[in-house]
Formats: structure tokens, C-alpha cells, sequence
């Protein structure tokens, strides 16, 4: 979320509490700061403001273009913003939608709907692992963690399964959807799972306590955001 008015950008927050599946994982309020963020956290969907040329503000559209020097997948940008005189210069820069403030849950439910339709790895709920001629579909859902064992990497299954990937675990770490979070050189955990985090000892809970992961300082990153996710009152 990218927003210079904390308020409108709170209303913005409540109005994603009625999708579940999606959560925020940063605010930004200056276009350092949202370039920072995005280049970190790598979020599916950024809303991004449009300031008036009247207001003192350094968020506008050239934040795309000043991203396309460091990645080549940009995010799915949604402009919400409170005039539509910046829908053609958006378009243009390459936005993927446009939505008016104050924003409205019918017209955000038709923008998630349409990033889904054009994203479908983002609402796909399986994931093939093949091994020479053999293709086994397991439901993201019931992977509690991966584990990197040199070149291969271990799956998990929340029965108790162990399913041997060939490919490395950074592989999958690009193509996984938001709810798994690398903690890890050796780890990346399905938060859903994950039922007790204590930083005092980096260690992550899955499966109702039965079984540790540990986090390292490099992805402590990520263990906030998933604190964000599950209590955000916390931090």
C-alpha cells in the first residue's frame, strides 16, 4: 500500500479485512520508501496513490518506471487515487487498474477478481513436482514445509508425507504463492500452519506445536510480516 494520508490508507486496509486471502505486508508513504518495500517484499498487488501536482508529495507513476531498473516482473498496480484524470497517463505506465476513493469493496472484489483472471498461478491451488516421467499435483494447502537438501528439496505434507523435489528450494521460493515465507537458507514454511513463533529462541511452531522450524536474522524480515499477518496489533 502505498499512500502519503494514513487515514485514507487505513480505510483502504479495512476494506481488504473482507478478502481473506489477500493481506498487506507494508504501507509506504514516500516514493523511497515504497520503492524499498517493493524491492524487499516483492508483494502480487501494490495500490499506489497519485498525488496531485498541487500537493507536496513525490509519489507518482515514475515509481514504476524507476523499478523497472531492478526487476523484470513489476507487481500488479492498482492506482486508487481521487480524480481520474491520471487514468490514461497510468494506463500508459503500465497500471493494471484504476479505482476512485473513497474505495469501495464492490469495486475492489471486481479489481482482486480481474488480477486473479489475468494472474492464474495467483488463485491456482495446486503445484505439479516432476521426477523424469512421473507428475505428482499436491494441493499448496497441505504442504506445511519445504526443506532444501543440496539440489533437491523435501516436501512436507501436513499427513506426514515426504514428497522429493529436483529442483532447488530458491526455485520454489519464486513460484509460491504469498502464504509461504522463506525463514531460512534451508526452510520455507506454509504460515497457515504455523502456530507459535518465539524470537527468543528464532524458532517457528507447526502443526499445533508438534514440530520446529528455525528462522534465521537474514529472513526475520519475513517472520514480522507474518506476525503482521496473523496479530498485527503485536507490532
Amino acid at each position: 500500500m502505498v499512500d502519503d494520508n494514513a487515514t485514507h490508507a487505513q480505510e483502504a486496509l479495512r476494506q481488504l479485512e473482507g478478502f481473506p486471502e489477500y493481506f498487506c505486508v507494508g504501507v509506504a508513504t514516500n516514493r523511497n520508501d515504497a520503492v524499498n518495500k517493493i524491492l524487499e517484499l516483492q508483494p502480487q498487488i501494490v495500490f499506489i496513490e497519485i498525488s496531485p501536482a498541487s500537493k507536496k508529495s513525490d509519489l507518482s507513476l515514475s515509481i514504476i518506471t524507476e523499478l523497472h531498473q531492478f526487476i523484470d516482473i513489476l507487481p500488479y498496480f492498482i492506482v486508487n487515487t481521487a480524480t481520474p484524470k491520471h487514468a490514461f497517463e497510468a494506463i500508459r505506465a503500465g497500471v493494471s487498474d484504476y479505482l476512485l476513493k473513497p474505495l469501495s469493496q464492490f469495486e475492489l472484489r471486481k479489481s482482486l477478481l480481474k488480477f486473479q483472471k489475468t494472474n492464474p498461478a495467483a488463485a491456482n491451488n495446486t503445484i505439479c513436482i516432476k521426477s523424469y516421467g512421473d507428475y505428482q499435483f499436491i494441493s499448496l494447502n497441505e504442504i506445511v514445509y519445504l526443506k532444501a537438501d543440496n539440489n533437491t528439496t523435501d516436501f512436507h505434507l501436513q499427513n506426514g508425507k515426504k514428497v522429493t523435489a529436483y529442483k532447488t528450494l530458491k526455485h520454489y521460493e519464486a513460484s509460491l504463492p504469498f502464504f509461504f515465507f522463506r525463514v531460512h537458507n534451508s526452510y520455507i514454511v506454509n504460515s497457515n500452519y504455523i502456530t507459535r513463533i518465539n524470537t527468543g529462541k528464532s524458532l517457528c511452531y507447526l502443526n499445533n506445536s508438534d514440530l520446529s522450524i528455525s528462522f534465521s536474522k537474514t529472513f526475520k524480515d519475513n517472520i514480522d510480516t507474518i506476525i503482521r499477518k496473523i496479530a498485527p496489533e503485536y507490532l
